[in-house]
């Protein structure tokens, strides 16, 4: 029976009653399948879990991870990872510090998990952009009042995507057109996708880093 779930960063952990401890990892392909009532559906695709009780049944499909294992195992995986900006007991000197020792560009810093955990594609263009911070400059260049902004704007970022739902890191007062109905595609970020900066309208750049491009305005965030 599952007894409590537990999201650090990007990991799911699943503890069942027995002591086992569920671990997935959904990447960029994992995906859940939710259908409400006590009825059994049929299996569809390649299934790696299924947790079922009287009122519903979830399905998961397509995750990077998904095992069981035990409590040394989740402490394992938690050694390597880095404060999670959705803990509110998070070690935020830890990752303003990891961030301002590395030698690599700080676009790849956010995305490593060691360095702080939870923190993806879109979350990373955003706040950098937001802080102003060009993403091929070096962790060990900024300034601690630009680390300080760095993390405070991603934890900000990350809490508001829980609360919404959904990764929205523009308000209505951004796109004066969106009041009363719901962000649209395309409308809910200022550089990550778009063709031109929201705040400037510059043609937005990628630059590739931890082998995913990063979006960024050469305007806004200047080296």
């Amino acid at each position: 029976m599952l007894i409590d779930l537990e999201a650090v960063g990007k990991h799911l952990f699943y503890h069942f009653e027995n002591g086992d401890i569920g671990h997935v990892h959904l990447g960029l392909f994992g995906k859940f399948r939710v259908a409400t009532g006590p009825d059994t559906p049929d299996v569809v695709g390649m299934v790696r879990m299924r947790i079922q009780s009287s009122r519903a049944t979830i399905d998961l499909a397509g995750p990077t991870e998904c095992s069981i294992g035990t409590p040394d195992d989740r402490a394992k995986i938690l050694k390597r990872l880095g404060p999670d900006p959705l803990d509110k007991k998070a070690d935020s000197e830890l990752a303003i510090d990891r961030m301002g020792t590395s030698k690599q560009a700080i676009g790849a810093v956010l995305l490593d998990q060691k360095v702080l955990c939870g923190v993806g594609n879109v979350y990373r263009a955003e706040a950098l952009f937001v802080c102003g911070i060009h993403p091929s400059r070096l962790g060990l260049a900024l300034s601690r009042t630009e680390l300080q902004m760095l993390w405070d704007t991603v934890v900000a970022m990350l809490r508001q995507g829980v609360k919404d739902n959904r990764i929205i890191t523009v308000g209505p007062e951004h796109i004066a057109h969106v009041k009363g109905r719901r962000f649209r595609r395309g409308e809910a970020t200022f550089v990550y996708h778009r063709d031109r900066c929201l705040r400037c309208a510059t043609a937005i750049q990628t630059v590739e880093l931890a082998g995913r491009p990063c979006y960024f305005c050469p305007t806004c965030q200047q080296r």
